[in-house]
């Protein structure tokens, strides 16, 4: 963590693969917040072993920790304790003017549900 506030400030990165789609095809745009901590399902910026990935966190009810991508065609990537970090979280994808949010937060990344105040 850093005390500069720029830490943190959100950025914007571009999917360069196929590895996470259909949910993020490439060329989208996703916006980061930088976080260490997340729930699981999050999709997440992760480093593990010198390089970065960009994948959806798994934790499982154990001690198991995985980053997942959505598609097939790419393998899962065991966490280690100790030897990962979470960099940030996605909050947003951008396609083209088609914007979507997401609460990485929140186990599955659902919509907090709104109480009504009587």
């Amino acid at each position: 963590m850093s005390k500069d506030c720029s830490y943190n400030e959100l950025y914007p990165l571009q999917v360069l693969d196929d590895s996470m789609e259909p949910e993020f095809p490439e060329k989208c745009i996703i916006v980061i917040e930088p976080s260490e901590v997340c729930a699981t399902g999050a999709y997440v910026v992760a480093e593990t072993q010198g390089d970065r990935w960009f994948r959806q966190y798994i934790a499982d009810s154990g001690a198991t920790k995985r980053l997942v991508a959505l598609n097939s065609d790419y393998p899962e990537i065991q966490l280690k304790e100790g030897e990962y970090k979470i960099v940030g979280v996605v909050v947003q994808r951008n396609i083209g003017r088609d914007i979507k949010h997401y609460h990485p937060y929140v186990p599955g990344g659902k919509s907090p549900k709104t109480v009504p105040v009587n």
